[in-house]
């Protein structure tokens, strides 16, 4: 059962309710509510007929009362007034790739648009201390998947992410970041002026995170389960063996989504070449290898000349 949140931001109410009583395995969230078909029968324990007991472990059982509802709904009209929307999993507008995967949460805020066209993403990914070769890499391979159609998915961060965001607005492409923050808490700040450029240029900001979350340790990785969500593959330009990005390679494979490593990576990387030999990866030298590989899943793609 999907929400029409224009008829009922109740439920999203609810929703955002009960991911604030979680105990920290939203994904449990999601799946409940999924399998409710709505979190305000969650909400009120509504459990006749239907008794889950792994997944009602993971909020807390008391219910929620019409005043915490009434103040979640403000949040979310405020939230509105600002240009940032709220996503959750009982809504049909949720990420189509997404809801595919086993940990995809139960909330997203958006700022600008997610469109249908986004089910053709590929996250281009890699570290925050890129090399000039590296950034020329992520730059070249972004534009290159923007000029086939494809939307560009990355994190926002400096380095790899910067220069596949920036490409992409800079070949009138389309692209999302995904954020380890809240929706309001751009970080790094170096980092304020491209969010609100890919705003601008019709894409998205995307955050699984309360609007106001600050970085930390632990909100990056979740950051990576969404960004391997949302895409159809990964490519991996450049990455330490404690890089996030090598543990979005790990995401993907898990979420059977495709990995892509570049040559030059598994070249120098012992973890790559580990990668590069398990069932779903392709090494890659071009643009080519990638839609070749994804001819399928980017089925509108396949019709267009590859250079």
């Amino acid at each position: 059962m999907f929400v029409n949140k224009d008829r009922d931001r109740r439920e999203q109410a609810a929703v955002l309710a009960l991911v604030s009583r979680a105990h920290g395995e939203w994904h449990k969230v999601a799946q409940l509510l999924e399998a409710t078909g709505s979190a305000l029968r969650a909400a009120r324990h509504d459990w006749s007929g239907f008794e889950p007991p792994e997944l009602l472990s993971a909020v807390d059982r008391h219910e929620i009362d019409d005043a915490e509802l009434d103040r979640f709904e403000a949040q979310i009209a405020t939230l509105a007034s600002e240009g940032v929307s709220t996503v959750t999993v009982l809504d049909s507008d949720y990420p189509t790739n997404l809801r595919l995967v086993y940990n995809r949460p139960p909330i997203l805020f958006v700022r600008g648009h997610l469109h249908s066209e986004d089910e053709r993403a590929i996250a281009v990914v890699g570290t925050r201390q890129a090399s000039s070769d590296g950034i020329d890499q992520a730059a070249r391979l972004a534009r290159e998947l923007s000029g086939h159609g494809v939307t560009v998915l990355s994190g926002l961060a400096l380095g790899i992410d910067a220069a596949a965001h920036t490409a992409t607005l800079d070949a009138e492409g389309r692209t999302v970041a995904v954020m380890g923050t809240g929706i309001e808490r751009v970080y790094p700040a170096e980092n304020r002026e491209l969010a609100a450029r890919i705003v601008a240029s019709g894409g998205a900001l995307v955050s699984q995170f309360w609007p106001d979350a600050p970085p930390t340790r632990w909100s990056f990785p979740m950051r990576n389960v969404v960004m391997s969500g949302m895409a159809v593959g990964t490519v991996v330009i450049e990455a330490s063996k404690t890089s996030g990005a090598k543990m979005q390679a790990r995401l993907a494979l898990e979420h059977g989504k495709r990995l892509f490593l570049v040559e030059s990576l598994v070249m120098q990387e012992p973890w790559a070449r580990d990668y590069a030999s398990r069932p779903g990866t392709t090494v890659v030298q071009s643009v080519d290898d990638v839609l070749a590989a994804l001819r399928s899943e980017l089925q509108p793609v396949e019709q267009l000349t590859l250079s």
